[in-house]
This record gives structure tokens, sequence and C-alpha cells, in this order.
């Protein structure tokens, strides 16, 4: 059987064998904090890498779409540790006028067919949209992703779900989506 379009993304970005439940070592091509977590992002890599750069600042980024612009001192205190870690490493701030951050990571052409990208929004296999892998992460995660510009995965296994017959106007993608949760249950198809 071929590869899946995630497996063939992730034979581009690892030097390890890609096979369903093996765990990889996978480079990015980007990787992203909102104004949410990237504080706390900030604050994980201080502690776990004191003095330290990030592996690329050309491929990692803040966004700042979640607290648009900041309601309490707390969220623009969260922003103004991220702008000042990001002047500090050189990375590219997308500010609270920016739009929302992972479509803006699309819009900008730094997500593209067959990259591979992370960040603190749980929303981020949304790059698969325009053929790329996505992943929401924590802030330990992202931490590391910022350092060291790569990550583990699992190979995920692949379910095969074949529909059949005529759906009547106005079905959605979403309407599928909900009618398979139903019958599999949320979490039948997870590894």
């Amino acid at each position: 059987m071929g590869r899946t379009a995630i497996e063939k993304i992730f034979v581009e970005h690892t030097a390890d064998e890609v096979a369903p439940g093996r765990v990889i070592w996978l480079e990015l091509d980007l990787r992203s904090a909102r104004d949410f977590a990237g504080a706390n992002v900030v604050k994980r890599f201080r502690e776990a890498y004191p003095g330290e750069r990030v592996a690329d600042p050309g491929k990692t980024f803040f966004t700042f779409d979640l607290n648009a612009p900041p309601n309490t001192i707390a969220y623009a205190e969260n922003q103004r540790v991220c702008r000042a870690f990001a002047r500090e490493q050189g990375i590219k701030v997308y500010d609270v006028d920016a739009g929302i951050g992972t479509h803006v990571l699309m819009e900008e052409g730094l997500v593209l067919p067959g990259h591979t990208a992370v960040g603190t929004d749980s929303h981020f296999n949304i790059l698969g949209a325009v053929g790329a892998f996505g992943q929401g992460m924590g802030d330990v995660d992202i931490a590391f992703a910022f350092r060291y510009g790569r990550t583990w995965f699992e190979v995920p296994p692949t379910m095969k779900v074949v529909l059949r017959g005529r759906y009547e106007y106005p079905t959605t993608a979403k309407d599928l989506v909900l009618f398979l949760v139903g019958k599999l249950g949320a979490r039948g198809a997870l590894g």
C-alpha cells in the first residue's frame, strides 16, 4: 500500500523510518506561539535553555489573535513578555491587528504544501487545508521546538472510511464528520 499524505510529509522531514506506530524525530518548517500561551513558552524556554537562542528565528513566530487587543492587565503582560522575547531573539510577531494566526501563516506563505508546523493553537491542524502537517502542542513542547527546530511524533495509524450513497442538500462535511463521530464514538479514530 502507498503512503498517506502525512507519511509522505514525514518522510521528507526525518531520517528515521516512517511506519505507523514508530516514534520519529521531525524537522519543523515552522513553530509558533499565540498570545495566550506564548508567555508560558517564553518562561519554559528560559527555564530549560537559559541564555540560548531559538534554532531559526526565520521559522519561529508569535501570533496575537486570542486576546486582541488584551482585555486585562494579565493578557497585556503576556503580550509584553512575548514581544520582549521576540526582540531579543529576532522573531517576527504578527500583532493584534494581523488576523487569526493560523490563517495569517497560510496567507503570508509561511506554511506551504508539504510543510511541518507546530504551535500552541489547538486548531493548528487547519494547516492541512494547504496540504501541510499542523499540530497544536503545549508550552513545554513548543519551547523545545523553538530551541531545536524539531520535535518527536508517533506516526499515526490510518483508518479507511467508505461513505456510500447520496447526501441531500444542505449536508456539509461537518455533518458527515459528526455522523462518523456518532458511529465511532469520540475516541473511535484515535491511535
